[in-house]
């Protein structure tokens, strides 16, 4: 696995948000996104997240930033967690994780001494220009959303 970093240019993409609507990172230049990448929507750790997010959005609004989760998740498993957790922010489905490989979120992990390939959970800020301004790799799920903020107040 081979992150990216701050100062390079995050890889374009397109791909389909939780309606099937293709959300294009191109599109939103002039912004700030935070782009997250979780493993599985409705489990405990990505769920904590999500509400997180959910419940400081209008901070990340005030500072001109969207949010977009990422996952490998089919995209019609993403409108049950945007209802159930009442999410304000899209998710997007890279099944095939073409785009989670680009970012080099994609890898081997450990679960109860399985080895396997999946998304690790990591964030990217990208600047307006396109660019990824920070890397978020060392957070609690419950404080992902905190340490964020506290990165754009500086």
């Amino acid at each position: 696995m081979n992150t990216l970093q701050a100062g390079a240019p995050a890889p374009s993409f397109s791909l389909p948000n939780e309606q099937g609507d293709m959300i294009n990172l191109a599109d939103l230049a002039g912004k700030k996104v935070l782009l997250y990448f979780y493993p599985k929507a409705m489990t405990p750790g990505c769920t904590v997240q999500a509400q997180c997010l959910r419940d400081t959005q209008s901070e990340f609004t005030d500072r001109n930033v969207v949010v977009l989760g990422i996952s490998p998740d089919a995209v019609k498993r993403l409108p049950k967690f945007i209802e159930k957790e009442n999410l304000n922010f899209s998710l997007l489905s890279d099944e095939d994780h073409a785009i989670a490989e680009a970012f080099g979120v994609w890898g081997e992990k450990k679960f109860m001494g399985k080895i396997y390939d999946g998304i690790h959970r990591i964030s990217f800020l990208i600047d307006e220009q396109g660019v990824i301004e920070h890397v978020f790799d060392k957070f609690k799920t419950k404080d992902h959303h905190q340490v964020v903020l506290d990165f754009l107040n500086k």
